[in-house]
């Protein structure tokens, strides 16, 4: 008989467009930004910034009342940090945006200088 190997669900996700739609319908959620210092001063999307290495340190920086979106670059970090948090701590509030600062500006604001 073979054993099951336990399959690892995707973590929550938020498109940039539906990101847009909670800024321009005036939903309330924190935006966290855990990228390097030197990518956050290049350009930015008004996050609070955190850096990825520090973000399971600070957990108590984030909201449990409200959606946290996540964000990096290109969305694989911000991925990992999400699947982290929610395997240690099983907040359910947390959502990577996908594609990162990257999409948000091909998608959203082309003006972003960082991409």
């Amino acid at each position: 008989m073979q054993a099951s190997v336990p399959t690892i669900s995707p973590v929550k996700e938020i498109t940039p467009t539906e990101l847009k739609e909670w800024i321009d319908c005036g939903k309330e959620f924190q935006l966290i930004d855990i990228r390097e210092d030197h990518e956050v001063a290049n350009c930015n999307i008004g996050g609070k910034h955190i850096p990825m290495a520090e973000v399971l340190e600070n957990i108590d920086r984030l909201r449990t009342d409200i959606p946290v979106v996540i964000h990096c670059q290109s969305g694989k970090r911000s991925g990992a940090v999400v699947f982290a948090i929610e395997m240690k701590f099983r907040l359910s509030n947390i959502y990577s945006l996908s594609g990162g600062i990257v999409e948000w500006g091909k998608q959203i604001d082309d003006s972003l200088e960082c991409l």
